[in-house]
Order: structure tokens, then C-alpha cells, then sequence
């Protein structure tokens, strides 16, 4: 008699099992790298939101030119030191409009007097740090300088 050829149950049993784990530890990984990639498309919205709350800042003066600050709203602030302490629920464009499709960030701002400049004393010096925050774990921190001179 002539010998058949082919697998046995065992054999194709084992084989399916063997590519079952397989498929298995596959899958895991993609979920685990497409949880991750929309972590770095948040983080690198936060840094663009900072980078431009920063630019906005850098442009202001550190003393006031004409000598009267302007306390109707975000677009008419002239000097640095008017933005301490500004706290926006979702990122907001320069005349303080939301942004709706960027409402999840939240962004916060900190002016303070430096002497971490050398040559330049304190009263003409500003550190600005734009912090901006994104649930569950994603905080960014930008940080500028801006003097008078």
C-alpha cells in the first residue's frame, strides 16, 4: 500500500495554536503603538499651542510705551506683564477667541521679574512661562525671555 501524505490532527492542532499565539502577541502590539501615537499627536498640539501663546507674549513690551496699559481684553494688552496670571479653558486665538476644535487644552501663563540674565537688571528683564495641559498626562512647559533693551 502507498503512504499517505499529510498532516495528523495533532500536528495541525499544534500548528493552529502556534499561530494563534502568534496573531495574539501581533494585535497586542499595534494596539499598544496606535494608544501611543495619538498620545505624540496631543503632545505635539500642546507644544504648538505654547509656542504660540509664547510668540504672542514675546512681541509685547516689557515697559509700557505710552504709559497707559489697555485692560480691555487680551487683544489690546501692549506689556508682557499683563498676561501673568491668564488662565484659558481650551486655546484661545489672540483676541481671545475659542478655538473649539482645540477645547480639551488648557492653558496658563506665569510672568515673573529675572535676574537670570546677566548685565540686565531685574526691572527690565521678564521670564515667561506658558504651561499647557491636555487630560489624562500630557503638560507642556515653554519658557522666553523678554527684556526692554
Amino acid at each position: 500500500m502507498r503512504r499517505q501524505r499529510g498532516v495528523t490532527l495533532i500536528e495541525l492542532v499544534v500548528a493552529i495554536t502556534v499561530v494563534a499565539i502568534a496573531v495574539g502577541g501581533v494585535l497586542g502590539a499595534i494596539s499598544s503603538i496606535s494608544s501611543r501615537s495619538a498620545d505624540a499627536m496631543i503632545q505635539q498640539q500642546a507644544i504648538a499651542i505654547a509656542q504660540a501663546y509664547l510668540d504672542e507674549i514675546l512681541q509685547r513690551w516689557v515697559v509700557d510705551p505710552n504709559g497707559t496699559p489697555a485692560n480691555t481684553g487680551r487683544s489690546s494688552w501692549d506689556t508682557v506683564d499683563q498676561y501673568n496670571g491668564l488662565a484659558d479653558s481650551g486655546a484661545h486665538d489672540q483676541y481671545g477667541n475659542a478655538i473649539a476644535a482645540l477645547s480639551g487644552y488648557s492653558v496658563s501663563v506665569a510672568v515673573t521679574a529675572s535676574s537670570a540674565l546677566g548685565g540686565v537688571p531685574s526691572t527690565a528683564a521678564r521670564r515667561i512661562d506658558v504651561t499647557v495641559s491636555h487630560a489624562p498626562n500630557v503638560t507642556v512647559v515653554l519658557s522666553g525671555y523678554r527684556t526692554s533693551y
